[in-house]
């Protein structure tokens, strides 16, 4: 969206219709250039009442992100965190790439109100409604090279994991690698990428993408089953708080990886394993399917699972894994 579209929605309220001649007036621009800002807003997942005659005005309010209620939420852990927030960018983690090429400090946090290009694993695309979802990245500088660092997408559902149970959410599982479901429909995502050398030191750019409340329409643009934490919480929700509680709890985990590493976490993860000791098939990225019964994780965060000729052993840059019921 244009950064005009921005200042008109953050000018609309759900009280009251606003006409395009006062919004006009109050951003110093004409009645065209508002009609015109206002005709892409769809495909942020906005709906906007508009009345000839009386103006537009929202069918409810957007949670725009704030950085003093983030930190708050933060408390302490807040200390040394550089956080930015953007109304439009194509992908969190693209720029925080860029950034960290550039000596950008750890720990650094992009966020944006909206995504054009937000990227899931294997390329997929990550939809978020306007104010309906976070998504996030965060840049994390280790001294070990990325060998040692296998686990921490692992690691980061964790994270998300204590985050989601400490807001009141039951039937939270993990899906190997990446993804965090609520009763078999996926609420988050992570994309890690990685720079550096293999010995170390290395660059984690840990990218994370939350549902917080899609509409049907929404939701008919995504091609697996999903849930959002409205839903699941069966509660409001404050998305500020919400975005500082993440990331409190992600900057304990990463701590506690660093020193630790995975093993230190397995035993947690496989408490919360979405498939352990169920039917699962494995898709590879040239199309061979293979079918088995997942028996748990490795040190490293490999997947194990037992095909009927022994455990063998998958990363998840090999397959992806979904029920076989």
């Amino acid at each position: 969206m244009k950064p005009l579209t921005f200042s008109i929605l953050r000018l609309l309220s759900a009280d009251t219709f606003q006409s395009g001649e006062d919004l006009a007036q109050r951003l110093g621009v004409s009645r065209a250039s508002v009609w015109q800002a206002l005709t892409d807003i769809g495909k942020a997942g906005i709906t906007l009442h508009r009345v000839r005659g009386r103006g537009y005005r929202l069918p409810r309010p957007i949670q725009w992100l704030d950085a003093e209620p983030i930190c708050n939420a933060l408390t302490d852990k807040a200390g040394g965190l550089i956080l930015e927030i953007h109304d439009h960018l194509p992908s969190t983690n693209t720029l925080l790439m860029q950034k960290a090429q550039q000596g950008a400090p750890h720990p650094t946090c992009i966020v944006a109100e909206t995504q054009g290009a937000g990227r899931g694993r294997r390329g997929r695309t990550w939809h978020s409604p306007l104010g309906g979802g976070l998504t996030f990245s965060l840049l994390w500088r280790f001294n070990q090279g990325a060998a040692a660092l296998s686990g921490l997408s692992l690691a980061v559902g964790i994270a998300l994991v204590r985050a989601l149970k400490s807001e009141g959410l039951e039937d939270i599982a993990l899906k190997w690698p990446n993804d965090i479901l609520h009763r078999q429909q996926k609420l988050a995502g992570i994309l890690i990428e990685l720079q550096g050398d293999v010995l170390g030191p290395s660059t984690a750019v840990i990218g994370i993408g939350m549902n917080l409340e899609l509409s049907g329409e929404f939701r008919a643009q995504i091609e697996q089953p999903v849930t959002d934490f409205a839903s699941a919480a069966n509660a409001s929700y404050d998305r500020n708080r919400l975005l500082g509680k993440l990331l409190s709890h992600l900057l304990d985990l990463l701590r506690q990886f660093e020193s630790e590493g995975f093993a230190a976490l397995k035993s947690e993860w496989l408490r919360h394993h979405a498939y352990q000791g169920k039917p699962v098939r494995l898709l590879f990225p040239n199309g061979r399917q293979e079918e088995g019964t997942a028996i748990g994780i490795d040190e490293d965060g490999a997947l194990l699972v037992d095909t009927g000729r022994g455990p063998l052993r998958f990363s998840s840059g090999e397959v992806s894994l979904r029920g076989n019921p």
